[in-house]
């Protein structure tokens, strides 16, 4: 995962805006896939953030379906401590700022005092930028 800087973020052409998450989702529904999603709220705007499969299985499925690995409980607790909380639900209605460019997708997330962030893509290996 790459372990970004602000100044970094800044000199990538990334433009930082603080946001709020409003809503907190941990659930199975999405194609027997376990994923985690933020909804957040900035000025003007609002996005979810998420939607990786952290894990599969859905209720009801056979007992070999269900699967999961570090990774995916690894990218919960990298995001909990990147908001600065230590009890999952608690990251709702917390501050934090999150990194845009263009019109794309926040694929980036940061606390909102430290320069400490979160980056899906690059901690999956899936970088597009």
């Amino acid at each position: 995962m790459k372990k970004w800087t602000l100044q970094q973020l800044l000199d990538n052409g990334f433009e930082i805006q603080n946001a709020q998450i409003t809503k907190v989702s941990l659930n199975m529904e999405n194609h027997g896939c376990l994923t985690l999603n933020l909804t957040i709220k900035g000025e003007g705007w609002g996005c979810g953030y998420g939607n990786y499969c952290l894990g599969k299985g859905y209720v009801g499925a056979a007992d070999d379906f269900f699967e999961g690995d570090a990774k995916g409980l690894e990218s919960i607790m990298r995001i909990m401590d990147t908001v600065g909380v230590s009890e999952f639900l608690d990251m709702e209605d917390k501050y934090i700022r999150v990194a845009l460019k263009g019109l794309d997708s926040v694929k980036i997330i940061g606390n909102i005092m430290e320069d400490k962030w979160f980056d899906y893509e690059t901690f999956f290996g899936q970088t597009s930028y």
